[in-house]
């Protein structure tokens, strides 16, 4: 999810993210190594089966 910046998260066990970027990702699929920022992690993962095509 993008959103205008500067952000500051502050995550649940306390620990503060902040960054001053005028746009900034926010990771929704929690693969990323810099959660809650997003660094494109699920972009890297591989499929494991045959994709499936469709009739038209």
């Amino acid at each position: 999810m993008m959103i205008q910046g500067p952000v500051r998260i502050e995550m649940p066990d306390g620990i503060v993210v902040e960054s001053d970027r005028f746009m900034v990702a926010i990771c929704m699929c929690r693969r990323s190594k810099t959660f809650p920022l997003c660094d494109t992690s699920h972009r890297r993962r591989e499929r494991t089966e045959p994709s499936v095509q469709r009739p038209a």
